[in-house]
């Protein structure tokens, strides 16, 4: 059962954000207090796996090649890149910072980890995009359905962060679920939990926030 107190929340944002002409993203800003954030074990950084998914179809990449590029094509994923086609992306940095715009996950063989993190690192890095590594005992099928899914939240040295949680089309229980399980996560990966939340709001793109807690 989702907390009541963020079920509210979700549903005065909706009833009080005016109707707009295009789909809008509901997001969560996370405001911390009490860490020294220049100490990376202080940082949040986890991928979460959301209930309700965000609403909207996530674009994938893969790196692969023979049967396991074929399996991603036939999974559904938006593109597929052989060991050919980073040393291309690498040499062409327009490209690849287009690529890394357009598509929400990456997931590559591992044994195309370290020339993706080297050819690719500094433009998939600091979007916290660097693939999920392909290993021997995951299905590029179960991976990519559960990508779908899946957010990455980030908070780099900052003491506040955002993070999208669904669609202002979504059923306001549903994004509050979404909303439970990111702040349950987040409060786990913290040093003293809640202790170090400082306050959370929920907005839309272009609507007012809402304070969650």
């Amino acid at each position: 059962m989702v907390e009541e107190t963020i079920v509210n929340a979700v549903k005065k944002l909706f009833d009080e954000s005016p109707q707009r002409k295009f789909s809008e993203s509901v997001d969560l800003a996370i405001n911390l207090k009490n860490l020294d954030m220049s100490q990376p074990k202080n940082r949040v950084d986890e991928e979460i796996l959301l209930p309700n998914g965000l609403g909207k179809d996530l674009k994938i990449t893969v790196f692969a090649k023979g049967d396991v590029g074929l399996q991603a094509k036939d999974a559904g994923c938006d593109y597929v890149f052989s060991e050919e086609d980073i040393q291309e992306l690498a040499e062409d940095k327009s490209r690849a910072r287009s690529l890394a715009n357009e598509c929400d996950f990456f997931i590559a063989e591992v044994q195309y980890m370290p020339l993706i993190g080297k050819s690719l690192g500094a433009i998939l890095g600091p979007r916290g995009k660097m693939p999920v590594p392909l290993t021997p005992d995951k299905n590029i099928a179960d991976l990519i359905n559960s990508s779908r899914n899946s957010i990455r939240i980030r908070s780099k040295d900052k003491l506040t962060f955002h993070v999208a949680v669904g669609r202002k089309e979504m059923n306001s229980e549903k994004v509050a679920e979404n909303i439970e399980t990111i702040v349950d996560r987040v409060e786990h990966s913290l040093e003293k939990g809640k202790h170090n939340l400082k306050s959370i709001y929920v907005t839309t793109t272009m609507g007012k926030s809402v304070r969650v807690m």
